[in-house]
This record gives C-alpha cells, sequence and structure tokens, in this order.
C-alpha cells in the first residue's frame, strides 16, 4: 500500500508539472526514492529491458535504439532527455506505470550512468547491457576510470544477459571476461577509417593489459585509446567479433556490416562506433536490416549532440563535450574539415561539470586546421584562452568572454563557419543563444 500511495502521488505531481510546462527531470524519482529505496521493486514489467552506459555517447546510442524499435512500431519507453542516475530512470518509471506498478510496453531502452548501473539493476532483470567506452571524466565526482570499470566487473561476474561490448576499446573489452559463465557476450568493431593511426594522437587510457600488466600493441588507433589492439603475451584483445563496421566512408557518411550500406546524418567515427553498437543491439531481437537502414539514414538528436544547424546561412556545428577524449574527438572533426572555420569553446566548471578543469590541458589544440579565430566563454573562459594560447593558437585571433551572449554575438560578426563545443552545463544554454539569431 506504501508504494501505492507513492505512485498516486507522484502521477499527481507529475501533472501539476506539465501545467506548469515542466518536465520535472529526475524530481519525481528523488522524492520517491527517499521514501522508500525498495521502489524499483513494486514494478510488474514482462518485456526486455536494454540499458546503454558509457563515458561519451550514452544519449546518443540510447535514443538510436529506441528509434529503431520504434520506426519497427514497437512501443518504446525510453529517458530520452538523458536523466541516468537512478532517480532520473525511476521517474521515468513512474511516470508509465499503472498504479499497481504495471508497465506496459514493447521495450524499456535507458541511458544509464557508468556509477549507477550496479543500482538500478540490483531489483530490475536487465536483458541487454550495451557498453560504448570508458574515458577519464569529472575526477572530482567519479575518480579514475578504472574504479567505475571495477564497479560494473563486480555486477557483471552473475549476470547472464546480453553484454555487448566495443571490443576495440581495452577498458571495455575487459568485461567480456568478467563471468566465464555468460555465453552472451557480443563484441563490436570499427575497421580503420581514413584518419586512422599508427600511433596515439589524443589521450589515452588502458595501454597496459588488464589480466598480465603487459603493455598492449596496436595496428591502428581511430581515436584516443580506441582501436585494434592485442596483448602479445596473453593474446587479450582477440575477440570473435559479432558486428564488424567496414568501408567508413565519413564524407558520404556511410558505412558498411554484413555486405549492407547504412547511411547516416553524422560524419564523425565516433559516431560510428554508437551505430554499429545499436546494430548489434537491436539484431539480437530479430528487426528487419531493412528498418534498421531507414531508423539510422533519419536519425538525429538535436539536442547539441553533434548537431547540424544554419544560422542565417552560417553552417553551425555543435557539440557536447565534457572531457579530454569528447574535446579531442570534436577537434577531429573540426580539423578532418578544410573549410575556413571559427571555433566557439564555453567550459563552465558548475557542480554537474565537475570543479576540476585540469582535464582542459589533455585537450590536443596543436594543430587547428584552418581556424582563423577562437572565442572562449563560460565561468572558465580565460582558463580555456590560457590553455590555447599555451597550444602555440596566436594569441591575437583568441577572443574571451564570461558573458555568453555577448560571446555569441561577437562569434557571429563575420560569416565564417562556425563548430561550437560546450561542456555538460554550458551546452543548452549556449545552443538557446545561438538559436536567438535565427531569423
Amino acid at each position: 500500500m506504501k508504494n501505492f500511495f507513492i505512485v498516486l502521488i507522484m502521477k499527481l505531481l507529475n501533472i501539476a508539472l506539465k501545467i506548469a510546462g515542466k518536465q520535472g527531470g529526475n524530481f519525481l524519482g528523488k522524492i520517491a526514492f527517499d521514501w522508500n529505496p525498495e521502489i524499483f521493486k513494486y514494478f510488474k514489467i514482462d518485456c526486455p529491458i536494454i540499458a546503454v552506459t558509457a563515458t561519451n555517447g550514452k544519449t546518443m546510442t540510447n535514443n538510436a535504439i529506441g528509434y529503431v524499435f520504434e520506426t519497427a512500431e514497437k512501443k518504446v519507453i525510453s529517458n530520452k532527455e538523458g536523466n541516468n542516475m537512478e532517480t532520473g530512470i525511476l521517474s521515468t518509471l513512474l511516470k508509465h506505470c499503472s498504479l499497481t506498478g504495471k508497465i506496459k510496453a514493447d521495450y524499456l531502452v535507458f541511458e544509464v550512468d557508468e556509477g549507477y548501473v550496479p543500482v538500478v539493476f540490483k531489483d530490475l532483470k536487465l536483458d541487454t547491457l550495451v557498453v560504448l567506452d570508458f574515458f577519464r571524466d569529472q575526477l572530482d565526482r567519479n575518480g579514475e576510470v578504472e574504479t567505475l570499470i571495477l564497479k560494473i566487473n563486480e555486477f557483471l561476474k552473475t549476470y547472464t544477459g546480453n553484454l555487448v561490448l566495443n571490443s576495440d576499446d581495452p577498458n571495455v573489452s575487459r568485461l567480456g571476461k568478467a563471468n566465464p559463465d555468460n555465453e552472451n557476450v557480443y563484441y563490436f568493431s570499427v575497421e580503420p577509417y581514413k584518419y586512422a593511426t599508427k600511433e596515439m594522437k589524443e589521450a589515452g587510457e588502458g595501454k597496459f593489459c588488464p589480466f598480465c600488466n603487459t603493455r598492449l600493441e596496436y595496428e591502428y588507433y581511430q581515436y584516443s585509446h580506441i582501436g585494434k589492439f592485442e596483448c602479445p603475451n596473453c593474446h587479450y584483445g582477440d575477440n570473435e567479433i559479432y558486428k564488424l563496421a567496414q568501408n567508413v566512408d565519413l564524407k558520404n557518411r556511410s558505412f558498411e556490416v554484413d555486405g549492407i550500406t547504412y547511411k547516416t546524418k553524422f560524419n564523425s567515427i565516433y559516431n560510428i562506433y554508437n551505430f554499429i553498437a545499436v546494430i548489434s543491439c537491436v539484431s539480437l531481437y530479430n528487426i528487419d536490416t531493412k528498418i534498421v537502414q531507414k531508423a539510422l539514414s533519419e536519425f538525429v538528436l538535436n539536442n547539441g549532440r553533434l548537431e547540424e544547424i544554419d544560422i542565417n546561412g552560417i553552417p553551425t556545428i555543435i557539440n557536447l563535450a565534457k572531457n579530454p577524449t569528447g574535446s579531442n574527438v570534436s577537434l577531429r572533426i573540426l580539423n578532418e574539415d578544410d573549410d575556413e572555420k571559427e571555433l566557439l569553446f564555453v567550459l563552465n566548471d558548475n557542480l554537474a561539470d565537475g570543479h576540476d578543469v585540469s582535464w582542459i590541458w589533455d585537450i590536443d589544440f596543436s594543430n587547428l586546421n584552418n581556424v582563423s579565430r577562437v572565442i572562449t566563454s563560460g565561468t572558465r573562459a580565460y582558463d580555456m584562452a590560457i590553455r590555447i594560447k599555451t597550444s602555440g593558437f596566436d594569441a591575437n585571433k583568441i577572443e574571451a568572454y564570461l558573458d555568453l551572449h555577448e560571446a555569441v554575438k561577437n562569434l557571429y560578426k563575420t560569416n565564417v563557419k562556425k563548430y561550437v563545443i560546450a561542456n555538460y552545463t554550458s551546452l543548452q544554454p549556449t545552443r538557446t543563444e545561438i538559436l536567438k539569431l535565427k531569423r
């Protein structure tokens, strides 16, 4: 009866939030979880639960999986807005359940924060877990990346559901050995693309074998520590690949899997990994290939994740980057574009961002291709300006504005193509300021 009344009160509160024009985020879940931390046990779920976790790419991959199922005319419940801790997922369930806790859907698809996988799925039966990557991120909140990996590894020791892993990330690939009795482990990989390198070009993790401590040897690097690797001693990394992306063509925004061509609206190697993860996941549920092709060719996020918009005739690309790897991937996309362009980098240090911004010194600004001007903004605008100056970029072409409105206004004084990189709490305010300029 306690859970019944909690759900009833939360539904009434949700109606009030809607009337007020608010989505609520994780508000409902926080109240309900405080009242009863065991409330996850109350839900009656008869459909598969799919979860996506990673340092980077969770939202993109989660929403793309959901979109594929929706294209197949399946009913999907998902936390599309990205509220990915236990209270955010609980909020989603509370909005869609009956008063008795029953949830009617064909699939539940959740983006889950890396540190909360064991918490959320202590009482919910997880059918498929997709793990994309692990990088250093918000050290003052998460600690070292090894801490997160070990936490998920411990959860997987007793997990026997589908486990979809990035074979090209040594931090992720190791999770496939967490439970030797789990026969449902599926690895995905991507063949080298045009800009793959023989040497690591950006900051990376996982340089040594987690099983015998031997230094890993790479055939190629795609970005950061993502690439084809193997331990020369124990052969860790030599996985049987379930789905392989081949013939990656970023210019034409296409790639192949099992001889079938997929088109996307995105032009980064980063998103090829996201989409091969999507294909690997949905194929476990026998979704027709033509439906997957159609869905991926249409899918866009439009929330600042590699969003391409036109501002009064000026092409603008906006992307979230909340850690060194996300920033370096964004700069890779910028540098692979030979057009003249200008860069706006917005950096905040609010609680959700992490107060420690020392990670900006692991961003590679050394070879900005055809960038004629850089503008920095956010609460740490001057830190970012100094970081870019010390990389060798002409200080006379760097402008710093603490006021975001002034930064955006001055960015669009010229008609040159714009690239915008913003971290967590600065992304949506920056996007809003840019859209205000659209006539």
